[in-house]
């Protein structure tokens, strides 16, 4: 079967340091509530599609030991020097496909996917994380609603111009997810259910952040619809055009609302045994569905 370029396996190839640097970090509160939500042991963590390691390298003081899994080269090795400046060492990187990972049956705690949920088979993966999941284990995909899609002048303006080199790049349309995977709160559901998971839950976080005109362009190019290696000689007009539609000097601060959220499902007890979760009420925040960024 064909697929867009985007969804290539080497569709990110060559955008890990723009990733490592210019995608927001997951927020602390929103991190701090799944984790009081899942209640699981505070023992194995293991990260699928972790990229750069953003996700796994921010909850490693949460953990004795993390695995994280991308089939990226690159990516892996920004991970693991990340790491290594950072002085991190209970983080392992390992090169592969969450679909093919060996792992031994109730063995993790907690099983993360950040902003790539879309991009896997998520019937096997979720089927293979609830075998990997000790009883009680919790599985949780994380991500945004997408980026630059509020009211605010410059984002309307930023859309436009885009939207145009995506039609461009793209005559054919980009792809949004591999087929049959799901992109909304409901689709997640249902596969996670299918697969066996109980206490399924939704939870949205926004954040309000200034950035500036350079994030923006170092944002753009750690997607997989334009980074440099897809726009080629055509970069330099790209990065013009962006910077003209957002800001009149690169120096301008623009202010951006993300909407970030998290599914969460938890693997059953053994008949019989019963555990207690807390029951945190839900944050006030607005809705965030698609999970999917590109």
């Amino acid at each position: 079967m064909t697929f867009p370029s985007n969804l290539d396996r080497d569709a990110f190839a060559g955008t890990a340091e723009l990733y490592a640097i210019y995608r927001p970090p997951y927020p602390s509160p929103m991190l701090e509530d799944l984790l009081a939500r899942a209640a699981v042991g505070s023992r194995v963590l293991l990260d699928l599609a972790t990229g750069p390691g953003r996700l796994a390298l921010a909850l490693a003081d949460r953990f004795e030991r993390i695995t994280a899994v991308d089939l990226e080269p690159e990516m892996i090795a920004v991970g693991q020097a990340t790491a290594k400046r950072l002085r991190i060492e209970n983080v392992a990187f390992e090169l592969g496909r969450a679909e093919d990972l060996l792992v031994d049956p109730e063995s993790v705690d907690l099983i993360t996917i950040g902003e790539a949920f879309h991009r896997l088979e998520q019937t096997v993966v979720a089927q293979n994380a609830l075998r990997w999941l000790r009883p009680g284990g919790c599985l949780a995909t994380l991500g945004t609603d997408g980026r630059f899609i509020g009211d605010e002048p410059w984002e309307v303006r930023l859309r436009e111009t885009r939207g145009r080199w995506l039609v461009h790049l793209f005559p054919g349309g980009q792809g949004r997810s591999l087929p049959e995977a799901a992109l909304d709160e409901q689709g997640r559901e249902s596969v996670l259910r299918a697969a066996g998971f109980v206490d399924i839950e939704e939870r949205r976080y926004a954040e309000r952040r200034e950035l500036t005109v350079e994030e923006i362009v170092g944002y753009l190019e750690s997607t997989s619809v334009c980074s440099g290696r897809l726009l080629g000689d055509q970069l330099g007009r790209f990065e013009a055009e962006v910077r003209r539609a957002v800001a009149p000097s690169p120096g301008t601060l623009l202010t951006e609302t993300i909407h970030w959220g998290y599914t969460l499902a938890r693997k059953p007890e053994p008949s019989g045994v019963t555990t207690e979760h807390p029951g945190l009420e839900p944050p006030d925040v607005p809705l965030a569905n698609s999970r999917s960024v590109m």
